[in-house]
Formats: C-alpha cells, structure tokens, sequence
C-alpha cells in the first residue's frame, strides 16, 4: 500500500506564510492551533517549560496520526503576545502575557488531544502538557514582515510595519504575532529570522 504524503500546511497555506523584507498585507483563514498559555517574560523559565508542553503534545499526537495513516509535518512554533494598555509590539516583557501555538490540521479534534494526554500520563511524562489547549485563531487581513536580527530588536522592523499600516488608513486590532523560522539554540542573535505578524482592519 503507498504511503500517503505528509501534510505540509505550511506549504498549502503559502500565502499566509509569506517573509517579505518590507511590510505586505497578507489575507489570512481560520486556523486549528494547540496552545499553552502564560505570563512573563518570554525566554524564561516558565516560557521553556511551556514550549517543551507544547512540543510533547504535538509530537505525541502526530505520531498518533501518523501510525492511523493521516500524517503531516509538525508546524513551527509561533507564538501571541500583550500587554495590557500598550501598542503591538512595545509591551513590557515582565508583565508581558503571551499564547504559544502550533499550528495542526483540520482533523486534529478534541478527543485526539485527550488521547494524547492519557499517552504522556501512561509514558510517565512530566510537564505543565494537561494545559494545552485546541483552538481556532481567525486573524483576517495583516500586516506582515521578516524580522531579521535578534528578539529584543524587533521594534524598528515594527515600526515599519505601523507606519505602512497608517499609510494604508489600517488599524491594528489584533494581537502581536511571531512565527519562528529559525531554532535560537542553533542559530546566532543576528541571524534569527522572525515573521512578524500584526492583525489590521
């Protein structure tokens, strides 16, 4: 029996995924994500213990899938952040509160996520994992653009992308979003490369 091909929603979506080094307008659908929730600074201990949640799920459920015949490529990380009474993008980092998502297929229902609970349980594993969530991120029309350089320096390439949507009589209603292109443990500061995504309306 052939294999079926992985799913890459990346690469279906391409469009949404777009890394342009000026800022573009960028239609975006509703999307299935797991998600884990937090407050404080991002990069931090509470932070790393999130993301590896995050990731134990999402291995974990697409091996699952896999071995039932319905296989796919486990996105990136990308992640949702604010701050209460700020603009996008100049929230302070230490009461910064922030959704850390990957994004799944369609067919990813409530009960595969529970059936994944119950397999970290029964291996044993440990983590904050019976926190993560299935949710739908419906964003719309955005402003997007790379960001290139390290996390901390990401206001200029946001600057950018306020002014192009105060050019365009946009206005931002979302919230702060990065999709992470580049695994910092193995890439130098200056060469991270970052989506950034701001939603408008």
């Amino acid at each position: 029996m052939p294999t079926a091909e992985k799913i890459d929603l990346y690469k279906i979506h391409k469009a949404e995924y777009a890394a342009p080094k000026e800022p573009v307008l960028v239609e975006t659908r509703p999307a299935h994500y797991l998600s884990i929730s937090g407050r404080g600074t991002p990069g931090g201990a509470e932070f790393q213990e999130k993301v590896g949640a995050l990731y134990s799920v999402a291995y974990t459920l697409k091996m699952a899938k896999k071995f039932a015949g319905k296989d796919y490529k486990v996105c990136n990380l990308e992640g949702l952040y604010w701050g209460s009474g700020n603009e996008a993008g100049s929230f302070d980092s230490k009461d910064c509160e922030w959704l850390l998502i990957i994004r799944v297929p369609d067919f990813i229902k409530a009960k595969d996520l529970q059936q994944t609970f119950a397999q970290l349980r029964a291996k044993g594993k440990a983590g904050d994992f019976g926190n993560v969530k299935l949710e739908q991120l419906d964003e719309g029309s955005c402003v997007q653009m790379l960001h290139v350089g390290p996390y901390n320096q990401e206001n200029r390439t946001i600057d950018q992308m306020l002014a192009f949507a105060k050019d365009e009589d946009l206005t931002c209603r979302g919230k702060h979003h990065e999709i992470y292109l580049s695994d910092p443990r193995r890439v130098p500061p200056e060469r991270l490369r970052t989506i950034l995504r701001l939603p408008v309306g």
